[in-house]
């Protein structure tokens, strides 16, 4: 990314030779993405985030189906396609919800039964961002292919971390962000099917085929595609190191009493454990954390700062008291086992220590 912040800064969108040497770059990035969806380079639009992206789905089928038009949307999503749904039910859009099981992981035939005949998009994440839970896409997918219904699939969580190739998941719009596997904040892809419907969020210029306005960010829309490269170069190797550390985290959790871990029976991403540690608050757990050199989560962080139960979890049946339990553990790629159990030994006595304190203050 370096050159594209110093010497090489130019505009993808001049004529001159800085600007093609970035505009260059910048379709090298929309190659290495589309490579790693098994996809086409042009149905690859840059954005600056996932939420940006899931927004451009949302608020173009709002435009086009008006007051009449109905959504189909899964309980479990980011809330880029949640809120989304819900301000465009306020302007008269009918939603309906789908609610998970216990373990997370959305039923298809319930889906599958939430679709009409004037159902204008079918919203279901790939991997739920708080639980990590995988869901049934293609299935459903292919039925509302069949229904000539459009569906996004919000893959941001799952990109880098599991295969996803749009063609074998038979969606018609699908997101992803550069963060989530390794690549800079500030960057993230929408790929939509060639054919698909698709009308700018941003209006005001001709970049990205007319698809969104604005001067695109070089340096880190290089920074995804080079992310995007080592993602499907590296997939297989990370996921098993990631798969290692979260099993040697769980199997130490089971050592300290009254832990539920939130969709242990589902299928999950490999870097996503969800546990509450019952009778325990847990901002309190996170700061101590914290203030320990351990950065973990109590869930999404576009929704960090709030002290109200995740609608994921409570969409699963979990009651408020454990929600405000659980926290989100990530693992990375560099992270190590000595490491999960350093952090184990850390976790193991702060739980104790706050159980201890609940107890004595009641």
């Amino acid at each position: 990314m370096s050159p594209w912040l110093g010497d090489m800064y130019g505009n993808p969108s001049s004529i001159h030779a800085y600007g093609q040497a970035a505009r260059e770059a910048v379709e090298e990035a929309r190659e290495a993405v589309a490579r790693l969806l098994a996809a086409g380079a042009p149905e690859i639009v840059f954005t600056a985030s996932g939420t940006e992206a899931n927004n451009t789905v949302l608020h173009m089928v709002g435009a086009r189906s008006g007051p009449s038009g109905h959504l189909v949307v899964s309980a479990v999503e980011h809330p880029s396609v949640e809120v989304t749904a819900e301000w465009l039910a306020e302007e008269g859009t009918e939603v309906s919800w789908v609610a998970p099981d216990a373990q997370g992981r959305i039923d298809p035939g319930e889906m599958m039964a939430a679709v009409r005949e004037d159902t204008r998009l079918v919203c279901l994440v790939l991997a739920n961002n708080i639980v990590g839970t995988l869901q049934p896409v293609a299935e459903v997918a292919s039925h509302c292919r069949q229904l000539g219904v459009p569906v996004l699939c919000d893959a941001v969580q799952a990109v880098g971390k599991i295969p996803v190739h749009v063609g074998n998941l038979g969606v018609d719009y699908l997101t992803l962000g550069a963060h989530k596997f390794y690549g800079p904040l500030g960057a993230a892809a929408l790929w939509v099917k060639k054919g698909a419907a698709m009308s700018p969020l941003l209006l005001g210029g001709s970049q990205e085929r007319k698809r969104r306005a604005g001067t695109q960010n070089v340096a880190a829309i290089v920074g995804l595609g080079k992310a995007a490269e080592l993602a499907r170069l590296e997939l297989n190797e990370w996921r098993d190191h990631l798969l290692g550390l979260r099993r040697r985290f769980e199997t130490g959790l089971r050592k300290i009493p009254d832990v539920v871990i939130h969709g242990e029976q589902a299928e999950r991403l490999a870097n996503t454990s969800h546990v509450a540690f019952l009778g325990i608050d847990n901002q309190a757990l996170l700061i101590r954390l914290d203030l320990a050199g351990f950065a973990v989560s109590a869930g999404s962080a576009c929704s960090s700062g709030t002290v109200e139960p995740s609608r994921t979890l409570l969409a699963m049946g979990v009651s408020k008291q454990e929600a405000l339990a659980a926290i989100r553990v990530s693992f990375g790629i560099s992270n190590t086992m000595p490491e999960i159990d350093r952090f184990l030994e850390v976790l193991t006595g702060q739980v104790t220590d706050l159980r201890r304190l609940a107890t004595a203050e009641s």
